[in-house]
């Protein structure tokens, strides 16, 4: 652990980073953000929009000036894009700013979590699993690379996964 106080959740779309992040704040009584939801805010635009008028790299160039926005002062709970750490600076930031956990899930588990969402730009596919399995190649190393903690959330209840985060965060924390 590094200093800061902050919790900040990686890991791919549907391992439940925004609904397990609202209850960790909760928990820690720290304030929720997640990145996906302050660049919509901030530019009054979906992700997807973005993603078509900017392209990928447009909206990786916010999503990086969010998370350096997001992570330099105060105390949060943060849950970031799943994109988040294909970028070094990113990888960088998450590090040195916080506590990191990586939630961890299968593929079968995000199938059936994102199954019905019309706003994950990088599913709008023929083959949402095919995708999702080669995004995990690329981005497992990388989640594992930033992580303090790999916590699988396939078999568990985001309360519980909430709660053994703030078990974990607040050790790290007492021993600073």
């Amino acid at each position: 652990m590094n200093g800061y106080h902050s919790v900040f959740l990686v890991g791919p779309m549907g391992a439940g980073k925004t609904t397990i992040g609202r209850m960790l704040a909760v928990e820690l009584g720290l304030p929720f953000k997640d990145t996906d939801k302050e660049i919509e805010d901030r530019t009054g635009a979906d992700i997807a929009w973005i993603f078509d008028v900017e392209g990928e790299q447009g909206f990786r160039d916010r999503e990086s000036a969010m998370l350096a926005d997001l992570t330099g002062n105060s105390a949060i709970v943060l849950a970031t894009g799943g994109g988040i750490v294909l970028r070094e600076e990113n990888r960088h930031l998450l590090r040195s700013r916080g506590f990191v956990v990586y939630l961890e899930t299968s593929v079968e588990q995000q199938i059936e979590r994102t199954a019905r969402d019309r706003k994950r730009p990088l599913l709008q596919t023929e083959e949402p699993k095919r995708v999702l399995k080669q995004l995990m190649e690329i981005r497992a190393p990388l989640y594992q690379s930033v992580a303090d903690l790999l916590i699988s959330t396939d078999a568990q209840t985001p309360r519980l996964v909430a709660r053994e985060i703030a078990a974990h965060f607040s050790k790290s924390t007492a021993s600073i």
